[in-house]
């Protein structure tokens, strides 16, 4: 009974930590948009081609590719003019089409969902002619209304890497938001890590390299679990609650594995447990994890990991242009 009492409050502490990350107001659970998007009753409607259009919710991104593949230029257009909510989000279509239909939420938008707290994924760099492409996967309290500030460590990681990466800053899932037990269990990352996993085949099949994953911390989360369905070739987590494995064998990935926490990051003070659905498991930093940890000495905060000058930035860099192994 001790031991239980215990291992209880030390996940009670999980939850109250990374709670922590929110900083204000207190919130109950929240909700992934369900449902298909604005305009898909449409687009399956929609007969002009002479055959059935792919359906959002159960094709393939290699089909979807495919199913482009096949199209001519102005059949392309006509689908970009009459479905921009569906082509814009449609993981397989080809970049510069989700480029057109997302045009009014941005720039090199690749996808936009402006359903509850929003969902949105943008590109710095070029990434149709990218040599080698990153994905940043963010972790709490990131959504369409904050989205600057994955942005932003997005153009800091493509200006260090060079013109020839390209960086996608990707909040492309319902992020835990305020203090609350969503920091502390696997739910909104379960269903982070399907749209993740979706999202890279999405880049597969329209025929871009392999990514190198970058995930802050909740976002390391859904990386662990979204980790054997990608291709990912290296996937680097920083200020890490866990990955929900005990080491990376068990993400049953081929991608090279990094990890990185500073010492200055509060991080350090959430108990890695996994009990009753609280907590995250192993320190990705502990040496029996089995990542190739990387030096933080010199980021100041949770939030400081992209911060132009510090090591880790130069070491994102170095692995996402392939350099460093």
């Amino acid at each position: 009974m001790r031991r239980f009492r215990k291992i209880l409050s030390t996940a009670v502490l999980t939850a109250l930590l990374v709670g922590g990350t929110a900083g204000g107001a207190s919130a109950s659970s929240v909700s992934a948009p369900g449902g298909p998007l604005p305009g898909t009753a449409a687009w399956l409607a929609d007969d002009s081609l002479g055959r059935e259009l792919p359906d959002p919710g159960t094709a393939s991104p290699a089909d979807v590719a495919a199913f482009f593949g096949g199209l001519t230029g102005a059949q392309r257009q006509r689908l970009v003019e009459e479905h921009p909510a569906v082509v814009g989000n449609l993981d397989g279509a080809p970049v510069e089409l989700r480029y057109e239909a997302n045009a009014p939420a941005g720039d090199q938008v690749l996808a936009y969902d402006p359903r509850g707290r929003g969902l949105i994924a943008q590109v710095v760099g070029d990434l149709e002619n990218a040599a080698h492409v990153s994905v940043i996967v963010p972790g709490s309290d990131i959504d369409v209304s904050t989205f600057d500030r994955t942005a932003q460590r997005a153009a800091d990681l493509q200006e260090e890497a060079g013109d020839d990466t390209a960086v996608i800053a990707w909040a492309g899932y319902t992020t835990p938001s305020g203090i609350g037990l969503d920091q502390a269990t696997g739910r909104l990352a379960e269903a982070g890590a399907e749209r993740l996993g979706r999202f890279t085949d999405g880049l597969d099949a329209a025929g871009l390299p392999d990514p190198t994953l970058f995930c802050h911390s909740y976002g390391s989360v859904v990386c662990g679990l979204a980790a054997a369905d990608t291709d990912a070739g290296d996937i680097v987590v920083m200020g890490s609650p866990g990955m929900r494995a005990d080491n990376v064998t068990a993400l049953d990935t081929d991608a090279r594995v990094w990890a990185a926490k500073s010492p200055d990051d509060w991080i350090g003070r959430v108990p890695h447990v996994d009990f009753l659905g609280l907590g995250h498991g192993a320190d990705p930093t502990s040496p029996d994890f089995g990542a190739t940890v990387l030096p933080a000495d010199d980021v100041p905060e949770h939030d400081a990991y992209f911060t132009p000058g510090t090591s880790t930035l130069t070491a994102f860099a170095a692995i996402a242009e392939g350099d460093l192994r």
